[in-house]
């Protein structure tokens, strides 16, 4: 395992992050959940990463009982804050009232006194950004929280946000962006505007939900047990994914792969390490050996005429647009 600051703050986490998507409390029994920490904990993955809205809350109590015994000190745990975790209207959002109660119900669940960075999960259009910002800088004076990050915000609500971080005199480090070979929408607009802030990108869905491992073929059913046929969530969120243009192309980088010592799936998470504006690409697992798989990605350094080759292949599916920010199916 390799290890990253996290944008420009003193924060060290694991280049590779292991994240608890649809999976903890969901996808996957309990047992299963366990062993997958397990394996991340002995690759060396250190950054741990959920939700409270992950599994309607059952995700972060998976994870607590997971790394219960482990050296707190050791570890990074990130949670985010935004989506609905109840009924009430007060139980979503970024109002002061939600967050302030969302990090004592996350810090129960996780079995934890502090998480390491707190995430707004989502820009929040009906609460005002000095009333989240100055309820985050709240949650970090009180030492429930040492930093603070986004979530797929724009360029523009980051930079709003950064000002304002900088008058309340609180750390915020981060944005959790959707980043892949074939979802490159960051690169013009948020990417630009963190490298000037200073803020590091934690990258979700390097693999895109499966779709780059190479595992779905064009015009053939999902295989079972995959995430295109999990009736809990996954198969509705990769859907749009599965288009035959786009696995075509996926399985037209084998042999780029291959030349690389690595799997498709290695391959995918090494490429988006190779961003400097990367600090860490999230993995997620149904399976101890996939976290075994894919952390191989750490320390890989791709060369560059395999990169143009990549693109190459890729260029007709990939998808820039900014204005996509936040649009894709599903949520992480």
């Amino acid at each position: 395992m390799e290890y990253r600051h996290l944008g420009h703050s003193g924060l060290i986490i694991s280049e590779i992050a292991y994240g608890n998507w649809i999976t903890h409390g969901s996808q996957v029994e309990r047992d299963t959940a366990l062993a997958c920490v397990r394996a991340a904990l002995d690759a060396g993955i250190t950054t741990f990463d959920t939700a409270d809205v992950y599994a309607g809350t059952r995700a972060e109590t998976v994870l607590g009982e997971a790394l219960r015994g482990e050296r707190r000190e050791g570890l990074e745990i990130f949670t985010k804050v935004y989506f609905p975790t109840g009924e009430g209207h007060n139980d979503r959002g970024l109002s002061r009232k939600h967050i302030m109660e969302s990090i004592n119900g996350s810090l129960r669940r996780l079995g934890t006194d502090h998480v390491d960075l707190y995430q707004a999960h989502r820009f929040d259009v009906a609460t005002p950004l000095e009333e989240t910002m100055e309820a985050f800088a709240d949650v970090v004076r009180a030492g429930k929280a040492h930093y603070i990050g986004v979530s797929e915000w724009r360029a523009e609500q980051i930079r709003a946000a950064h000002a304002l971080a900088r008058e309340l005199r609180v750390p915020l480090v981060s944005n959790q962006p959707r980043y892949s070979m074939v979802w490159r929408v960051i690169e013009s607009e948020v990417l630009p505007t963190c490298a000037e802030l200073g803020l590091g990108q934690i990258v979700f869905s390097p693999l895109e939900q499966g779709v780059l491992t190479g595992k779905y073929l064009p015009g053939q059913q999902p295989p079972a047990g995959s995430r295109a046929t999990d009736a809990n969530g996954g198969a509705t969120m990769i859907e749009p994914l599965l288009r035959d243009e786009v696995l075509r192309r996926v399985q037209v980088l084998r042999p780029l792969a291959r030349e690389a010592d690595l799997t498709l799936s290695q391959l995918a998470v090494a490429w988006v390490l190779q961003n400097s504006g990367v600090s860490a690409a999230i993995i997620g697992a149904s399976r101890p050996e996939q976290v075994e798989e894919n952390v191989r990605a750490a320390g890989v350094t791709l060369e560059p005429e395999l990169l143009r080759r990549i693109d190459d292949v890729l260029r007709p599916v990939v998808e820039r647009d900014p204005e996509l920010t936040d649009t894709q199916p599903g949520r992480p």
